[in-house]
Order: structure tokens, then C-alpha cells, then sequence
């Protein structure tokens, strides 16, 4: 039943709140990150245990004027500690999940799709978080806005304690 309410929420209430959000550019934000919450606590409420989980971050966590790409590797990180990529590859390595960084949708369709996974911890902007999350339906993945001080897809963070809860609350 609860799988159920998600197709619902991802598959007709977000096209529609979409369709709604392009007349009312303003809420547009507030509409998909409406959906990424309704997402969450459906997953919550599904209670899916796996160890198979991917952790999927956007490249603008990466600090912009660092030397070294992480795009293609994220263990290329220096870390250095000057953005969460450290810190986020450390709790990765606690507990033994595959980490990557994508550069846009398609490519983080295409990792979700190679891993394989049984589970996903997203972290993104709304825009990309929500559609992600619609597009990888039914397979359960929990949400996690970033933060952005310096505006969009520039310097962005996210808040570990928000990742670590995530990977728990699937069984980890």
C-alpha cells in the first residue's frame, strides 16, 4: 500500500505540482522539496533494511577552485577538509557503501543503474533531488537538500549528521 502512495506522489502528484510550479515560479522549490519530504517519510514508513546502499552527491559539494576533479573518482579527494567530500568519504568507508558524485541526471541514472543498488542516500538541490527520486521509482531513496550559501551549483554543502541518519535508517 505504501509503494503504492509513492508511485502516486512520484508519478502523478509531482508532474501535476510541476505543471502547477510553472505558472508560480516562486514555489517552485518549496513544491519539489513538498515532494521530496512526502517521498522520505513514505520510504521511512515502507522500512526497507538493506546493506546495499549508494550514496549519490552532486559535484557542487566539491569546493570550486580545488585543483584535483572528483568527478570521475571521488577517492582522487585530497581531503583536505575544505568541503564535505572528506568527510562524506569517510562515512562511506565506515560503513563499506559505494560513493559517487554525478555531474547531472543522466549520469546519476546511469550509476544507480551499474550499482545496482537496494537503496539510495541522495544528496542534491530540489530541483534534481526530486526529479531523481521520481525517476528512480520504486527503488526507495531518501532525500537530502543541499545547502547553499553561495547560490546554486557553486560551493554547496549538506549536512553529514542528515547523510549518517539516512544510511541507519536503512539498516546500516
Amino acid at each position: 500500500m505504501i509503494r503504492f502512495l509513492r508511485a502516486l506522489v512520484l508519478k502523478i502528484l509531482y508532474p501535476m505540482l510541476m505543471l502547477v510550479a510553472a505558472f508560480f515560479k516562486s514555489k517552485k522549490d518549496a513544491l519539489q522539496q513538498f515532494v521530496i519530504e512526502l517521498n522520505n517519510k513514505l520510504v521511512r514508513a515502507e522500512g526497507i533494511k538493506t546493506k546495499r546502499i549508494l550514496i549519490l552527491l552532486p559535484h557542487c559539494l566539491q569546493i570550486n577552485d580545488c585543483d584535483v576533479r572528483i568527478t570521475n573518482d571521488i577517492y582522487n579527494c585530497k581531503r583536505c577538509g575544505r568541503c564535505n567530500i572528506k568527510d562524506l568519504i569517510q562515512v562511506a568507508e565506515d560503513n563499506h557503501l559505494k560513493l559517487f558524485v554525478a555531474t547531472g541526471g543522466n549520469l546519476a541514472r546511469r550509476i544507480v543503474s551499474d550499482v545496482k543498488p537496494e537503496a539510495v542516500v541522495a544528496v542534491a538541490c530540489e530541483r534534481d533531488l526530486s526529479s531523481g527520486i521520481a525517476d528512480a521509482y520504486p527503488l526507495p531513496v531518501l532525500g537530502i537538500s543541499n545547502e547553499r550559501p553561495f547560490g546554486p551549483c557553486f560551493n554547496t554543502k549538506v549536512n553529514i549528521e542528515k547523510v549518517k541518519e539516512a544510511i541507519e535508517f536503512f539498516g546500516k
